[in-house]
């Protein structure tokens, strides 16, 4: 077993040019393309894909390999997880090569092997160069090709950059010079996330709303801090991905994320000095404001140099917790502290200052100048509410949801009563008051 740890960006088809001429810069070995052919493979309820796993055949010069991605951790385009892989002799699959213990208890290796079959295939010429960077020994690969199924497919342009010797460290810093070639973008998606979609008819993919946070009830505020930025993130790169694909609703749908973002690290900057994060949060703003012009254009904003330079930056920033050498030892035990304890403190703030800002509000009028704060207040507890009852919160947050849908919908006559309602809600954290 091994863990692999890459790095995705989608490109455009105009990137392979300016990708050559940028690595010359270091000090590299170069591999012409070659084919590759990989054929995943499925049962028809799913099975691998609910066990967080992925199964392919992979062949090239007429070699093959077969090779099964475990559970691991994806955040912007940085995917970690582990990797089995097994020389075959011909393309045909026999996962009793695979070592027993990878499985769940109590698989039937047999039956799963008769249950498997060809679900969809990449097809994709791949060039490499073997790049010398710090330390380390970083693989970047160009890919361009197709993903399909016998109904569906779908080009494929992706720049992998994979460390094969070295330290992580280097292969993010040698990404955020690379962006530098203009057609690139932090790829969240995976070759074999996009085939599932194709298999599973190449539905649109739908706009969501920003759910409550699910958190561990024993997790520290670091680790929550951690979870609520990441979930932010990934919500920017969904959205992304939908947008670029034509559904223009998405664009409310990103903009959300990066308020998310910006939330979130409002939410904790009682304990990271806002100087860790001031950066970071600027480029957030900058982007808000041009996400602010309805006739912005999908490819222009995601392939932009600052959209890309965020989303990488702010992954360093969590990978490499650039926020540690901004705190005293103190602050870093308060950050150790349970997150489920700051969620009841915040939240009971959150809850105060909502009732006190609609208690207050005399005219139709002032309901809309009190909308934006109360976007971002529930925003905030979203983040906040995940390790709690999810009834519970539900029930609290369905009234508060109604007014802010009534103040967007310009009902008037309305908002005096469901803001009644919503500051009757009780709570549903541990409080002993406004805990200010």
């Amino acid at each position: 077993m091994t863990i692999e740890i890459e790095l995705k960006f989608i490109a455009t088809s105009q990137a392979a040019e300016k990708l050559a001429d940028a690595l010359v810069a270091w000090p590299h070995q170069y591999q012409a393309a070659r084919e590759l052919t990989n054929i995943y493979f499925e049962t028809d309820d799913n099975q691998l894909r609910r066990w967080d796993m992925g199964l392919r055949i992979r062949g090239v010069d007429q070699r093959y390999e077969m090779t099964l991605k475990g559970g691991g951790k994806t955040l912007g385009g940085l995917h970690q997880r582990q990797e089995y892989n097994v020389d075959l002799v011909e393309p045909k699959l026999d996962i009793t090569q695979l070592p027993v213990e990878i499985w769940p208890k109590e698989t039937d290796i047999a039956d799963l092997q008769q249950r498997l079959q060809p679900l969809f295939t990449t097809h994709f010429q791949r060039e490499i160069w073997l790049v010398t960077f710090g330390g380390s020994e970083i693989e970047v690969a160009f890919d361009r090709g197709e993903v399909a199924t016998e109904s569906f497919s779908e080009p494929l342009f992706e720049v992998e950059l994979e460390l094969k010797q070295g330290e992580r460290s280097d292969m993010l810093a040698f990404a955020q010079q690379l962006i530098a070639v203009s057609g690139l973008r932090l790829g969240s998606l995976s070759k074999a996330a996009r085939g599932y979609q194709l298999a599973q008819g190449n539905l649109p993919r739908p706009v969501r709303a920003f759910s409550v946070l699910k958190t561990d009830a024993k997790a520290t505020v670091e680790e929550g801090m951690i979870a609520a930025l990441s979930a932010g993130l990934n919500h920017w790169q969904y959205h992304e991905e939908v947008w670029l694909r034509g559904n223009g609703s998405a664009q409310d749908a990103v903009r959300e994320a990066l308020e998310v973002l910006r939330q979130a690290f409002a939410l904790f900057g009682a304990l990271v000095p806002r100087k860790a994060s001031s950066e970071l949060r600027q480029k957030l703003t900058t982007l808000e404001e041009i996400l602010a012009n309805e006739e912005v254009n999908a490819q222009d904003f995601c392939f932009s140099p600052l959209s890309v330079e965020t989303q990488l930056a702010l992954t360093r920033w969590l990978v490499e917790s650039h926020w540690q050498q901004w705190i005293d030892e103190k602050g870093k035990t308060k950050l150790q502290a349970s997150f489920k304890r700051f969620s009841d403190i915040m939240l009971a703030r959150i809850n105060a200052d909502l009732k006190e800002t609609f208690s207050a509000v005399k005219q139709p009028n002032e309901y809309h100048d009190k909308a934006t704060r109360l976007a971002r207040q529930l925003l905030t507890v979203h983040l906040l509410a995940g390790a709690y009852v999810q009834e519970a919160v539900a029930i609290w947050l369905a009234p508060w949801q109604q007014l802010q849908l009534a103040i967007e919908a310009h009902e008037e006559n309305g908002l005096p009563w469901l803001a009644g309602q919503a500051i009757k809600q009780p709570a549903f954290w541990k409080s002993s008051g406004p805990a200010r």
